[in-house]
């Protein structure tokens, strides 16, 4: 077990508690982080550029002139993709598809190791509560100074902590998501990672449940 402290929101220590060596001491692994980051990255693009086909481009079927006897060119369609307004024979499409797969075990034992990092580079931050009784982005903007953070943040909250993230969600260089939903892609992104101690407990929580069902 690792044991690391926990702080309240006025900066001050509070305690130690004991962290998972499965979840936040694991071993360095780049590969793997990339593998994962570049499949989370690709699935998250969205296809936008889309250029219309000869079949999607508007204009008359019929044969714009009879095939000889008028000295020019035969053609059969004024959508021909040599035809000026015509259709594009190799541009981009919608029906494009950049997804990934990455096995499960893969992707918990990357974000395993991305936990670990945090807790080496002294990049993790953990409260003992992040409740609020208002969602002021003040105290929020208060707690982030007296904890010393700098650099980009990654907030993950419990379902009780609610108040908290509406409280956040208007700072600069600050994201905010459930504990549950953290993923390699935005840890990355981010410098540092606040949690509260129940957060922590989230996603060992997770941890164990998604090794039952493999197991089963």
């Amino acid at each position: 077990m690792i044991k690391f402290p926990v702080y309240n929101l006025k900066g001050e220590k509070v305690k130690e508690i004991e962290l998972s060596e499965k979840v936040f001491g694991a071993k360095r692994n780049d590969a793997l982080l990339h593998q994962v980051f570049v499949s989370q990255y690709a699935n998250r693009r969205q296809v936008l550029a889309h250029t219309k086909d000869r079949a999607e481009r508007a204009g008359s079927g019929i044969k714009p002139w009879r095939q000889k006897g008028t000295g020019r060119a035969r053609v059969g369609s004024v959508r021909t993709p040599i035809w000026r307004k015509g259709g594009i024979v190799f541009g981009p499409t919608k029906d494009r598809n950049f997804k990934k797969d990455v096995p499960k075990k893969m992707g918990q034992k990357a974000l395993a190791v991305v936990l670990s990092s945090k807790v080496k580079d002294a990049e993790l931050f953990l409260v003992d509560s992040l409740a609020m009784k208002e969602a002021k982005t003040k105290i929020m903007s208060e707690t982030i100074k007296n904890l010393k953070i700098k650099g980009s943040i990654l907030i993950g909250f419990s379902a009780k902590e609610k108040e908290a993230k509406r409280a956040s969600r208007n700072l600069p260089k600050v994201l905010n998501m459930e504990a549950k939903d953290l993923n390699v892609f935005d840890l990355l992104n981010h410098k540092n990672l606040l949690m509260s101690e129940e957060g922590a407990k989230i996603l060992e929580k997770k941890f164990e449940a998604k090794k039952e069902k493999i197991k089963s």
